[in-house]
This record gives C-alpha cells, structure tokens and sequence, in this order.
C-alpha cells in the first residue's frame, strides 16, 4: 500500500504505518527499522541507516536518552544461503519514528507521507485525543482539522531542524554507506583544522597525550572509551597483500569529538 494514501473509507487504521505498528510487551506503539526503511522510500537499508544515526544524534541534542527510543534488536528475513538470514533492527518509538522521519530526504514522498503521520499521531497522544473516525464527514473534518494543527508544528520543527542542519550532517560528504569515515576521509574532513595533515601524521596525531584516541600499543584501534561512546568502530579488513587487519573507522559523533579536543572551528572542507 502507498504510504501517501489516506485511510480507506471505513478503516481508520489504514495507513500502512498504522499496519506496520508492532506494540512492546506493555503495549506501547513500536516499529521496526527494517520494516519502514522501504516505505519510507530508502531501497538500501544502509542509506536508512544513515538517517537513523541523525535520528539519535537530534535526540541527544533534545536532551533525550537514545536507547529510550532507539532499541537495537535482530529480525530473520528470507535471503542468505539457508533462505532465512538474521540481521541488525531497531525497535523504534513513534518519537523515534518521527525524528527519522525529520532527518530523511524530503524528496521522497515516503518520507513526506511519514512526516505528516507521525506529525499527526504525535499530535494525537500529546493531546490525549483518539484516531479520528473517518467512516462519518464530522471525523474526516476533525482529521482534516488535526492535520492543520500537525503541519504547521511539521514547518516549525523543520526550520528549527534547518538551523541545526550543519550540526547534524555536516561530515555526510566523508562518510561511506553506513555513515563511517576510514582515517583518509577524516583527514581530509579536517584538513582546515589540522593544517593539511595526511593520513600517517593524522594517525599521529590521534595518539598524542593530549588527544587519546588511538592507541600506542596497538596503532591501529582505538581506546575502548571511544568506542562505547560511539565515537568509532572497529572492523578487520582485507589488506592488498591477503592479510586481516583490524582498522578504526570514525564515526560524525567522533569527528564532532575530535573538533572540540583539538579547539578548532567546525569548518569541513567542501
């Protein structure tokens, strides 16, 4: 079904987000990542992703708790090489939903049918009202009423969002597809910060006493702090020679990090 498609007559939960609602063992709305990546107009899940880690980052800027809202979980899907594979989900609150939703591209009708949703079912709770009843003109005009209200807070939200933009993705041109930078994208991203440093001296510079990012003894990883504070991720990868080795990768929280040790000016290059 077509997330742009209003209710059918006689079926006030039929927006295809109201389908997709999975309730929690206490019976709050949720949803799945993996469920809404496709409806909301993202064919890869890695690009979804994207706007999920933004999600967060305008939560924590909010002064909420992530892991309220954002609950990491596994979901079996067909595929792989038994026909059913697990990978990596979300269990996502409606306010996570709507965050995402404000963080997509908004040249997706996906992603402007989800802002409009979540806007009015936000809408709805915060107000303690029920979903309107579409089978009767007096609901459809009550619907159509909320609608207003939701819209004008969505042009609200979007400008304040508009103002934080360069905040929230501001390293989105150095990032690979699941929002990391290897040590040659984020010397480069700093390149106005540090001087021009390459990716050896940057690497040096990660170890200094006064910044404590990488560590001496293992050159290549990071202090655990940094990983835990989801500042970088460690993965091993494949050198040209055949070898595995383990290799950090930052994450736009860390190079935000990395800004604010070195005391310089948020100033990526174009």
């Amino acid at each position: 079904m077509d997330p742009t498609v209003p209710p059918e007559e006689g079926n006030p939960q039929g927006s295809l987000f109201d389908q997709l609602m999975l309730p929690d063992h206490s019976g709050r709305e949720c949803w799945s990542a993996r469920d809404l990546h496709i409806p909301m107009g993202y064919e890869k899940w890695e690009r979804f992703e994207v706007a999920i880690r933004r999600a967060v980052v305008a939560a924590e800027n909010s002064g909420l708790d992530p892991l309220d809202h954002f609950r990491g979980a596994s979901k079996a899907i067909n595929g792989g090489r038994w026909g059913r594979q697990t990978v990596s989900d979300y269990r996502l609150t409606r306010y996570a939903c709507y965050l995402i939703a404000m963080n997509g591209d908004p040249r997706k009708p996906g992603i402007a049918a989800a802002q409009t949703y979540f806007a009015v079912r936000t809408r709805e709770a915060e107000a303690g009202q029920q979903p309107a009843d579409v089978t009767s003109p007096e609901g459809i005009l009550a619907l159509a009423e909320r609608y207003v209200v939701a819209a004008r807070e969505l042009v609200s939200t979007k400008r304040e969002l508009a103002i934080a933009a360069p905040k929230a993705g501001k390293w989105d041109a150095f990032c690979d597809s699941e929002g990391l930078m290897d040590m040659a994208a984020a010397a480069k991203a700093l390149s106005k910060v540090t001087g021009g440093l390459g990716r050896t001296k940057f690497m040096e510079l990660l170890r200094h006493d006064d910044i404590r990012f990488l560590q001496r003894q293992n050159p290549r990883v990071p202090y655990e702090c940094h990983t835990k504070a989801a500042r970088a991720e460690v993965k091993f990868v494949e050198t040209p020679n055949g070898r595995w080795v383990e290799q950090t990768f930052f994450t736009s929280k860390g190079l935000d990090w990395l800004v604010d040790r070195l005391q310089g000016a948020m100033r990526p290059v174009a």
